[in-house]
This record gives structure tokens, C-alpha cells and sequence, in this order.
């Protein structure tokens, strides 16, 4: 119910023309707007608070939802905020997650490449362990200088930092990197969808170059990069829980973001010169798909961490430890 709701609002607000002008530094006042007054940002609150009280699996095709329209307003981040910031008095406006910066050595917190980080108006941080929720109009911000970036860095004064709401701060870290895994698996669900039509449609030498044999090839593993990180996305939202186990959001930030450059690559070579120009759409979302890939760490960090895991596991089996311990 709640996911047939915001796909109607994103198809109806979130085109490719209002992604543009937002990038533009248009104003995303009307996007947010519509998803804020229908209450879509508390769905994972508590009832207590005035929420939905969804878990994980409930809310996980709303995220993969956002993904596959390439949504430029952290509506995810806000979502999963307010679901961490429970019992605490959550400011109205746009949160982004803040789970891997760090302090430098007078005591500044610097988050560097933060998501939404050049417009959210707070980040709910993990500071030393802590959770920390900063105003971002106190931050230095530094935009990262990428075309349609949304991210900038953003460094707080030791001064501004304000007291601890919480000891789960790692919770800030683990949720973002599974909003991220599933952003993904959403924007890769549209550029195969895209792509797969163009194929369909452009004609070559009397037929569909989609009836190429090479062609078939590479849509065929685009097919399986998107199919696995979907399933590998899902990992991380199980049912009953409010955050993901460390391991959990791991292996699917890992799986997704892997998939990133060969599913970008081929949807971009399968459209030839038309996948390279602005004025095709294709752009928005392979764009945003390099940028949530490198979110929260890419997969060599995540990687390292599921490998730890299992080495730990001595007188396990890879087998035992993908169906036991990942799923767990």
C-alpha cells in the first residue's frame, strides 16, 4: 500500500526534468514537499511517535523505489533518521546519514563525500560511537565538483558538535551503507529497463540490434548483474528489524556496488553515442549509480569486512557461512 502511494507521487514529481533542476540548484522544495505532507517520512517511527512502525522488509522496495527514479532529495536518509532518532525530538527538514566521518586532530568532524551533503539541512551522525545530530548551516561545506553531484564535504568546528543522543552510533553507518545497496539495485532495475527497450526499438541493418546475438550476450549479463543485486540488497532488510546486521549491509553494499561499473558500462555501450549525451536520461542514473557506489564505502571496504567474518569462522564452510551466518 505504502510503496504503490510513493511510486504515484515519484511519477508524478520526480521527472527527469525536476532531477535536472534540482541538479541545477533548483529549488527541491515541491519534491519534498509531496512526499513530507503524506507522512511517507515517518513509515519507519515508531507508532508511538506518530509512525508506521515498518521493519526492514517492509520498507525495502519504498528504497529501491527511490533508486529506480533517482531521487534528489534524501528521503531515504530522513526516513532511516528518524527511525534511529527514537524518543528523541526529530526537527522538521531533509536528514542525511553521517556514519563514516571522522575528527581531525583539534577535534573538528569532517564527513567527507556526504550524501545530500549539499543540501540536507541536518546530519545524524556517528561520532566516536555516539549519535550526534549536527546542523548542517553551521558546516563548512565543500562542494565535491562532480556534474550533478548532490554530495559535498562538510566539516563542523569542535564548538558546534552538540551532545550525544544515543551509544548507537554505528547504526548510522551500517543503515546508510543498506539504503545505498538498495538505491542501487533500484537505479540498476531502470537503466537495464532502458536499456532493454532501446534494443528493442533501434534498427540496424533491417532489425532490433536486439536480435544480435553480442547484443543478447551483453544484455544477458547486465540481466545477472541486476538480478544478483537485487537478491544481494534484500540481505540487508530483514524482517522484525529495524537495523541491519553489520554483515548483512556488508555483503550487500559489496554485491551492488560491483555490479555498478559493468552494469553502467554496458547500458552505456549498448546506447552507443546517444547514451553519452545530457539530454538523454540514461545519464541520470548511471551518474548517480558511480556516486551511491562509492556512498559509505566502496566494495573493496565492505569486501574486507565479509572476508574478516569468514576467516573467523574456522571450522566453517563458505556454503554454511552464505546460507547461516549472512542471512542470520
Amino acid at each position: 500500500m505504502f510503496a504503490e502511494a510513493i511510486e504515484s507521487i515519484l511519477v508524478d514529481q520526480c521527472t527527469p526534468a525536476a532531477i535536472r533542476q534540482i541538479e541545477n540548484g533548483g529549488s527541491p522544495a515541491a519534491l519534498w514537499g509531496a512526499l513530507a505532507e503524506s507522512g511517507f517520512l515517518e513509515l519507519m517511527a515508531s507508532e508511538e511517535a506518530g509512525g508506521a512502525g515498518l521493519d526492514l522488509a517492509a520498507i525495502f522496495p519504498i528504497f529501491v523505489a527511490f533508486g529506480r527514479h533517482a531521487l534528489p532529495v534524501p528521503a531515504a536518509q530522513t526516513i532511516a533518521a528518524r527511525a534511529l532518532l527514537h524518543g528523541v525530538a526529530v526537527p522538521e527538514g531533509m536528514i542525511t546519514l553521517a556514519g563514516y566521518g571522522r575528527r581531525n586532530t583539534v577535534g573538528d568532524f569532517i564527513a567527507a563525500n556526504l550524501a545530500f551533503g549539499g543540501m540536507a539541512e541536518f546530519a545524524l551522525a556517528d561520532i566516536d560511537g555516539h549519535l550526534v545530530l549536527l546542523d548542517t548551516r553551521l558546516a563548512e561545506r565543500t562542494p565535491s565538483g562532480v556534474h550533478g553531484s548532490l554530495g559535498s564535504t562538510l566539516r563542523w568546528s569542535r564548538e558546534v558538535i552538540g551532545q550525544p543522543l544515543g551509544d548507537n552510533g554505528a547504526e548510522v553507518g551500517v543503515l546508510s551503507a543498506a539504503v545505498h545497496a538498495a538505491a542501487i539495485a533500484g537505479a540498476m532495475e531502470r537503466l537495464f529497463g532502458m536499456t532493454l527497450a532501446y534494443c528493442n526499438d533501434r534498427v540496424q541493418f533491417g532489425k532490433p540490434i536486439g536480435k544480435f546475438q553480442s547484443v543478447q550476450h551483453q544484455l544477458s549479463v547486465m540481466a545477472e548483474q541486476v538480478a544478483c543485486a537485487g537478491v544481494a540488497a534484500e540481505l540487508a532488510f530483514t524482517a522484525g528489524s529495524r537495523v541491519p546486521t553489520r554483515l548483512a549491509a556488508a555483503t550487500a553494499k559489496s554485491r551492488t556496488s560491483m555490479a555498478v561499473p559493468i552494469v553502467a558500462a554496458t547500458a552505456h555501450a549498448l546506447h552507443g553515442a546517444i547514451g553519452v549525451t545530457e539530454e538523454f536520461d540514461l545519464q541520470l542514473y548511471s551518474r548517480r549509480l558511480h556516486e551511491w557506489r562509492m556512498a559509505d564505502g566502496s566494495e573493496p571496504y565492505w569486501n574486507r569486512i565479509v572476508g574478516e567474518t569468514l576467516l573467523s569462522q574456522p571450522h566453517g564452510t563458505v556454503l554454511r557461512f552464505a546460507m547461516e551466518e549472512i542471512q542470520a
